[in-house]
């Protein structure tokens, strides 16, 4: 069995910390450290829980008040750095945890800390309470991010404003407004490292969601500007590909499929057993004269508790398809158990898509 992610936080990797710690601040208690984080509760606790209750155990194990700690904890990050203890390590997030919680008060001295901080270790979650306390500096703070020297501060500027970044708190009046945050995105569109660039691909995908004709019009001024910001504009619209709306199509040059015809659609699991996979077949068959671009995707729906359907997107090929042609496509798709989705007994479908253009759809079930 693999080992659980939230192993990174164990003994021998607390040791460590301690250690580091304790070179810049003599009167720091490794053992009572050590052996509060390992109470009777740290076995039952998830990684975000880990993260924050060393947080709190590091509150009352630095003296002082807020800014002495924080002082501490940046020269213990200098030395980390000095024994060559690579960046972004995500284990080290809870030091910008510690910041989330003790220091949303303290707004100047945490934003500079910040600063330092996420060119060690991301501090894209931390930031966001932030967002929400103090709307108006922290964009102004994030739009002096965008222009800092340092890749990773400029990511922080926008990876930090995204109305819905996975597994943090949404950001409400982004998800209802983010002209606030579209002048960071058109400032780093452009920018020199493919992470900033990739984040403002995630960003402009969030936004899609709720202000789908904002990321449309972007897209449309932006395409065309350069191979890299083509490659940002449709992965920022990957959402609104997979829901299929004509704009997109057009923007992206995927055209009609009226002479586009789905034969020998075919099931060949029609009974999969949790664990297995779903497999199934069918023919594209293109009637024209002339190659043509298709986006070629399957729909499964999945059956929810209440036994209705819910359908989930995937894509299996983006290519130009010759003339005349017939191709023979044979996918599986997964049931192995997964921690992201709870799967329920009974009928599921699966259906072709072309274009956005959705065809014939066929039944099956899931068993145990």
């Amino acid at each position: 069995m693999a080992e659980l992610f939230k192993n990174i936080y164990n003994e021998n990797f607390i040791n460590e910390f301690s250690s580091i710690i304790s070179k810049t601040y003599n009167n720091f208690d490794t053992s009572s450290f050590t052996k509060t984080i390992f109470n009777n509760n740290w076995k039952q606790l998830e990684l975000k829980g880990r993260m924050r209750h060393i947080s709190n155990v590091l509150n009352t194990h630095l003296e002082g008040g807020f800014k002495n700690q924080v002082n501490l904890l940046l020269r213990a990050i200098e030395e980390m750095q000095r024994v060559g203890r690579r960046e972004s390590s995500i284990e080290f997030m809870f030091i910008p945890d510690f910041i989330e919680v003790y220091g949303i008060n303290y707004y100047d001295i945490s934003t500079k800390a910040f600063e330092k901080i996420t060119q060690f270790t991301s501090c894209e979650f931390a930031v966001r309470p932030f967002i929400l306390k103090y709307p108006e500096k922290m964009i102004l703070q994030m739009k002096t991010w965008s222009k800092h020297k340092q890749a990773t501060v400029r990511r922080l500027s926008t990876e930090g404003c995204r109305p819905r970044l996975p597994w943090a708190m949404a950001i409400p009046f982004l998800k209802k407004d983010p002209t606030p945050i579209l002048s960071i995105l058109k400032h780093l569109k452009n920018d020199s490292s493919e992470a900033v660039r990739r984040s403002v691909a995630n960003n402009l995908n969030d936004i899609s969601k709720d202000n789908p004709k904002v990321v449309l019009q972007l897209a449309t001024k932006w395409k065309g500007a350069s191979e890299e910001i083509d490659w940002l504009i449709k992965h920022g619209c990957r959402t609104l590909l997979k829901q299929g709306g004509s704009e997109v199509m057009q923007l992206f040059g995927f055209g009609a499929v009226d002479k586009i015809a789905i034969q020998h659609f075919k099931i060949h699991t029609p009974k999969v057993k949790i664990g297995d996979s779903l497999t199934f077949s069918f023919q594209l068959k293109n009637n024209t004269n002339t190659p043509l671009k298709l986006r070629l995707e399957y729909g499964l729906y999945y059956q929810k508790a209440n036994t209705s359907l819910a359908k989930k997107v995937f894509k299996i090929s983006e290519k130009i398809y010759s003339e005349n042609s017939i191709t023979e496509i044979m996918r599986k798709q997964s049931f192995k158990i997964i921690t992201t989705r709870k799967f329920h007994l009974g009928k599921h479908q699966v259906s072709i898509i072309i274009n956005g253009v959705e065809f014939s759809s066929l039944d099956f079930k899931l068993t145990n």
